[in-house]
């Protein structure tokens, strides 16, 4: 009996080991598959941009008439479906030259180089080069503004948007909501460098933005009600957040002097190693909400985070702010913040002629 017990035990073994190794071989083809697809990917990025140059500089070389570019379009479109099926339409043949004309010309390929050389010698260029895929680039090239489409270039790369993300970010103002936060040098900054988490300020932009929800704006909703929706949609809530969020709780329960408290949702931000704490407000915002806030952040501070974390940072998600209120209540280095939320989209144009107008009145100023 022992000894089958001792087989069983090695087989018990055998058996972990085989898991293991089947493990590491899963994870070795998933990682080779993605590699693959971002490499042909990239490729096709890459030869999208390349067949557009070539009938940019084509077109230069010949009639400058729009009727020639046309027709151009239109040969090609034929002759390549012919040879090569769909994907050559003269829409698409369009969107090539576009590509191009939007996208400059940082680093000219050779015109003699055979198809050959031209995959072996680009494949990795166009990685460093172009990080997302065709129909990434196909609606970044309708953003006119060169310094909102850099920033979403930017962002849909580090934070590994779906095109329906991205789609979502731009339909949902995320540019022009972080952008009316900062001044003149952090606009250019989000620009070139995407949004850059570096203190408590960088995470906030408003309103939130939570059309996700499914709540409808005139429908009667409690704060339990869109706390509820909330968790049932935590992966979109964290991607309106913001980076580096963490959630650990909701309802959180701390008992003072026999009392308990509880914190609607309390999230971790890894990149400012902090706690942030949500609560959430459908009806006014008063001067109670703001100091019953102030209470938990500073329970938090004093009996939660250790030495090394940095203190915590409480925001208030409510439908309708009052400035006035806040300023006067809180002190001016308060850790606390009043943030309007809606359950719509904004308006693009109003989103945009805000912007305007605060950098006007920034410049104004100086």
């Amino acid at each position: 009996m022992a000894g089958k017990d001792k087989i069983v035990t090695k087989m018990s073994g055998a058996e972990k080991r085989v898991d293991a190794l089947l493990v590491s071989i899963r994870d070795l083809i998933l990682s080779a598959r993605k590699t693959a697809f971002r490499s042909v990917n990239s490729l096709q990025v890459l030869t999208n941009y390349e067949i557009g140059r070539r009938i940019v500089e084509h077109e230069q070389q010949g009639a400058h008439r729009a009727e020639y570019g046309k027709l151009v379009l239109k040969t090609l479109s034929e002759r390549l479906t012919v040879e090569f099926g769909k994907g050559f339409s003269e829409d698409n043949l369009s969107s090539m030259r576009k590509f191009y004309i939007v996208y400059g010309d940082p680093n000219p390929i050779s015109e003699t180089l055979s198809r050959k050389s031209f995959v072996a010698r680009n494949v990795t260029s166009a990685s460093a080069q172009f990080a997302l895929g065709w129909s990434h680039y196909a609606f970044l090239m309708g953003i006119k503004n060169p310094e909102e489409r850099s920033f979403y270039e930017v962002e849909a790369a580090a934070s590994n948007w779906s095109v329906r993300e991205l789609k979502r970010q731009f339909n949902a103002g995320l540019y022009e909501r972080l952008a009316l936060s900062r001044d003149k040098t952090g606009i250019r900054k989000l620009a070139s460098d995407g949004h850059v988490v570096s203190k408590p300020h960088d995470l906030l932009k408003e309103p939130y933005v939570l059309e996700f929800l499914g709540l409808e704006e005139k429908s009667d909703y409690s704060e339990s009600d869109l706390e509820t929706a909330i968790i049932d949609k935590l992966e979109h809530f964290l991607l309106e957040l913001g980076k580096g969020f963490l959630f650990e709780a909701r309802q959180k329960r701390f008992t003072f002097e026999e009392d308990h408290f509880f914190v609607d949702l309390v999230f971790y931000n890894r990149l400012l190693h902090c706690y942030v704490l949500i609560d959430l407000k459908i009806g006014k915002l008063t001067h109670q909400d703001l100091g019953q806030m102030q209470m938990y952040v500073n329970y938090f501070d004093r009996h939660v985070k250790t030495k090394g974390e940095h203190p915590t940072i409480g925001i208030i998600l409510c439908k309708k702010k009052h400035d006035a209120l806040v300023e006067i209540t809180l002190p001016k280095d308060a850790n606390i913040h009043a943030k309007e939320y809606q359950l719509y989209l904004p308006s693009k144009e109003e989103l945009r002629q805000k912007l305007v107008e605060w950098v006007e009145e920034q410049e104004g100023r100086a």
